[in-house]
C-alpha cells in the first residue's frame, strides 16, 4: 500500500511554530514513528509553501497511490486550484488539520477542498494523520 502525505505552507515549522496550537513535535520525528509503526505501508512525504507545487504533487501521486492525506494548511481556505486538483485525481484524499479549524478564526470555517475529499479529520493533532492512514488500511 502506498500513501502520500502532502503538507502545505508553514507546516515545515512544526515543533517551533505556535506550539500551543500545533505541538512541539517536528513532522519529521512524527513521520519516523509512523513509518516504524506501519512498516508494511510505503508512506511518502511532501511539503511545500508553494500552491502550484502542491497541485503538481497531487497530480503526480493521484493516479498511482492508494490514498492521500492532505493538509493544505492556509490554502484550504483560499485555493480553488488545490480543490480542482483533488477533484481531478483518482486517488482518494482525506483532508487533515492539526488544529480544530472550526474553533479558530472565522475565515477558517470554509474549506475549498473538503467537498472533494472522502473525509476530513480536524483538531486531533498529529494523531489525525495516523487515523487517516488507518482509514485507508
Amino acid at each position: 500500500m502506498k500513501i502520500a502525505i502532502i503538507n502545505g505552507p508553514n507546516l515545515n515549522l512544526l515543533g517551533i511554530r505556535e506550539p500551543g496550537i500545533y505541538g512541539r513535535q517536528t513532522f519529521e520525528d512524527f513521520l519516523k514513528g509512523l513509518r516504524e509503526k506501519y512498516p508494511e505501508v510505503q508512506i511518502d512525504y511532501f511539503q511545500s509553501n508553494v500552491e502550484g507545487e502542491l497541485v503538481t504533487e497531487l497530480q503526480r501521486v493521484g493516479f498511482s497511490y492508494d490514498g492521500v492525506l492532505l493538509n493544505a494548511a492556509a490554502y484550504t481556505h483560499t485555493s480553488v486550484a488545490i480543490g480542482d486538483a483533488v477533484s481531478a485525481i483518482k486517488t482518494p484524499v482525506i483532508e487533515i488539520h492539526i488544529s480544530n479549524i472550526a474553533a479558530r478564526e472565522e475565515y477558517r470555517l470554509r474549506s475549498l477542498i473538503a467537498s472533494k475529499c472522502v473525509g476530513t479529520i480536524t483538531g486531533l493533532g498529529l494523531k489525525g494523520y495516523e487515523l487517516g492512514l488507518l482509514y485507508f488500511l
